[in-house]
């Protein structure tokens, strides 16, 4: 049985997680403690993905980063490649698709904070940069540790999206989800039933760890 697609879906989730904590922890801090006009606006294109089809939303991804869109124009001008159809073009479209499982636990995690903790940071000089790190991000381990959890759990499953702007390249794009959809289509039901399995370990194991975290920090 070749786990190459289960390893390059692990691969992808990584990356992807890290990637959109990294974006996502100082936007969703931005949306919910600083006041802007279409804020809403902002929010409802940041959870597009969401209710969007994934199909759907490969398919504007597929226009934007393609050889005639803006993103792959520019992409391919700076590095002389194509964005699509590679690893690095999965990994775009993943983060764009996985963006709202980051951003709402976290805006809820951050409004649930005790407000007299950043009224005391600012008494004590610290500035907004400060209050985040020092504040923000060591009192919202658990929703982060969770928002990462569903970002990786989602990204694993990820079909539509990844098949629309990556295709099935072994070893390139070929991720679990479409290894096994063609195991399917060719009636190699015991190398998908393996596969599937397998995805069905890691998913739970996700779920578990997910559940443990909710269960220690409500402290049932």
């Amino acid at each position: 049985m070749d786990y190459a697609p289960l390893i390059l879906s692990l691969k992808l989730a990584s990356i992807t997680t890290v990637g959109l904590l990294l974006i996502g922890a100082p936007l969703a801090y931005l949306l919910v403690f600083f006041p802007m006009r279409g804020k809403i606006f902002i929010d409802s294109i940041l959870g597009l993905p969401l209710v969007l089809p994934p199909t759907v939303f490969g398919f504007f991804l597929l226009i934007l980063m393609g050889s005639e869109g803006v993103v792959g124009r520019l992409h391919e001008a700076a590095l002389g490649r194509p964005l699509i159809f590679t690893f690095g073009g999965i990994v775009v479209a993943a983060m764009l698709h996985g963006i709202p499982y980051v951003i709402q636990p976290l805006k809820s995690t951050y409004a649930k904070l005790d407000p007299r903790l950043l009224e005391s940071a600012a008494v004590l000089g610290c500035s907004k940069t400060a209050s985040f790190f020092r504040v923000i991000l060591p009192n919202s381990l658990p929703g982060i540790a969770g928002a990462a959890i569903l970002t990786f759990a989602h990204t694993m499953g990820e079909f539509g999206v990844i098949l629309m702007i990556g295709g099935s390249i072994p070893g390139e794009t070929k991720v679990a989800s479409i290894a096994i959809y063609e195991f399917v289509e060719a009636m190699r039901y015991q190398e998908a039933w393996q596969l599937s399995l397998a995805l069905l370990a890691i998913s739970y194991l996700i779920l578990l760890t997910f559940h443990l975290l909710n269960r220690k920090q409500y402290g049932r």
